[in-house]
């Protein structure tokens, strides 16, 4: 399972820059070509109420971006991905940062 690096320092699952979840969905289109095409759907705004939980060192990732090189099955094989949108409103607002193109 990938470690998720989380630079969505507002979201309520971050903790010391990485997510307090065990399981995390990033959705995608199908015929994405690029991290602005991605987000995590897992997000949820915190504002200062940050998870307060131990930060998980690997995450289980759900991915829906099928045009990513590290999708396989939809599940990420990555060994690490970088989760960017500081200051999100909404899901919308994040992005992969370690999609790759296939």
């Amino acid at each position: 399972m990938p470690k998720l690096n989380c630079g969505v320092n507002n979201c309520a699952h971050n903790a010391e820059s990485c997510c307090c979840l065990s399981n995390v969905k990033v959705d995608g289109s199908s015929n994405t070509d690029q991290s602005s095409g991605t987000c995590c759907n897992s997000f949820a705004e915190g504002g200062a109420n940050n998870c307060t939980g131990t930060p998980e060192a690997n995450s289980e990732i759900n991915c829906e971006a099928m045009n990513c090189a590290h999708n396989e099955g939809c599940r990420c094989c990555a060994d690490s991905i970088q989760v960017a949108g500081n200051g999100a409103c909404n899901c919308g607002d994040t992005e992969c940062s370690s999609f790759c193109k296939k």
